[in-house]
């Protein structure tokens, strides 16, 4: 009986001293959560957006003398289509273009010649360097654009010309999904002939302009 007892005793004491243990803080500090690294921005994507600008030019062509520089307004569309290596961003992209660059006589010929670039667009294949978010790039590819001219002694004709566009530009992803850009083209437009043949019209002209895209 007196063992017993003992025996008890101990054991009273032991579970007593667990009890205790149990409501001592930890000595070792909680188990921080994991850390998560912010996802890092890529250009790969389909894209879309809008942009305007200004566009200066020269008629081009035998006879063409007598329209003046074609300048004015442009504003439009653009789709394509980026895929990043790295730091490598090879794309490809397509813009249509409404046009309000036009041009009068020049004083050589009859008053009432005039000539106007109605709209333009390209297909261009470009090439960028990503610095994160910031990305400068190189473009070119095929162009087309549409003529309206008029020779007051002769005629007055509409034509499609097709040519080549050259340029690059500067483009900044604003979030995850805008981006902005800010580009410059040369576009080179064949000559054909116009007004019933009397003469013939081509265009060569840059183009300044800044854009938003949404990265889909």
């Amino acid at each position: 009986m007196k063992k017993f007892s003992i025996a008890a005793g101990i054991g009273l004491a032991l579970l007593a001293s667990a009890a205790s243990a149990a409501d001592l803080p930890r000595k070792t500090a909680p188990v921080a959560p994991a850390f998560r690294a912010a996802p890092i921005f890529t250009w790969t994507g389909f894209y879309a957006g809008v942009n305007a600008g200004y566009g200066f030019g020269n008629p081009t062509g035998a006879g063409s003398g007598i329209w003046e520089n074609t300048n004015g307004f442009v504003g439009g569309g653009q789709i394509g289509y980026n895929h990043q290596i790295n730091q490598f961003v090879l794309g490809v992209e397509t813009d249509l273009q409404g046009s309000w660059m036009s041009g009068k006589q020049s004083g050589i010929g009859v008053a009432g010649d005039k000539s106007r670039l109605p709209y333009f667009g390209t297909v261009r294949a470009r090439a960028g360097f990503a610095i994160d978010r910031f990305m400068p790039y190189v473009t070119g590819g095929f162009a087309y654009g549409g003529s309206h001219v008029v020779n007051a002694a002769v005629g007055k004709s509409n034509s499609t010309h097709y040519g080549w566009v050259v340029g690059g530009g500067v483009e900044y992803a604003l979030t995850n999904n805008i981006t902005a850009k800010v580009e410059g083209l040369y576009v080179d437009l064949a000559d054909k002939s116009v007004v019933g043949g009397a003469r013939k019209y081509g265009n060569e002209f840059g183009v300044v302009r800044a854009g938003l895209n949404y990265k889909f």
